[in-house]
């Protein structure tokens, strides 16, 4: 697989029916793991390593890591006009599908069906879940150091139940000194 993004410059129609894209493929969840699978290897419009950075400064800033996404990727390609083009793709139609499935749910919320249902689709966003973390931990998680700051963010935050940000003020500045460290020199 090659890791170089292809060089497009998207337009904001594109940007737009890509991100809508993303959201209507990943109802339910798995919303990191589709945004990766078509930024990255089907449009090719960045590379892992750029993604993950992109993805891991959305975690950080408040707001919803998707809209963040959006806006990065719309940002990067269009400019503000890029982020607007990007962000109501992701939204506009998942927006007016949530809304018809919400009446749908609370006029027929007593049928034990509905329940049913909707625990049958958590195994599947849990499992594309782990597939991104699979797939690009396989990529990242090189050398002891790193498996050693990703085990300690992953106990940190998932198993303390310590918040983010404290995780990150935890084990950033060694993850910061390492990959500052670690960075490739440039040529010249």
């Amino acid at each position: 697989m090659n890791d170089e993004p292809v060089g497009v410059q998207p337009g904001l129609l594109e940007l737009a029916l890509t991100f809508n894209k993303i959201a209507l493929a990943s109802f339910g969840g798995g919303l990191s793991a589709w945004s990766r699978e078509v930024v990255v290897v089907e449009r090719k419009w960045m590379t892992d390593e750029e993604f993950l950075s992109a993805l891991t400064i959305c975690r950080i800033l408040p707001g919803a890591n998707q809209i963040n996404l959006a806006v990065f990727v719309g940002i990067k390609f269009g400019g503000v006009l890029g982020a607007v083009a990007s962000c109501i793709g992701l939204v506009f139609v998942p927006m007016v599908v949530v809304l018809a499935m919400g009446w749908f749910y609370f006029t027929y919320s007593h049928v034990p069906a509905m329940k049913d249902v909707l625990h049958g689709m958590t195994p599947a966003a849990v499992a594309m879940t782990f597939a991104m973390a699979f797939k690009t931990g396989q990529k990242c998680l090189r050398g002891p150091i790193a498996i050693a700051l990703f085990t300690g963010i992953f106990v940190l935050s998932a198993l303390l139940r310590l918040p983010l940000i404290e995780a990150l003020a935890i084990c950033g500045p060694a993850a910061l000194w390492w990959g500052w460290s670690h960075k490739p020199k440039a040529a010249g």
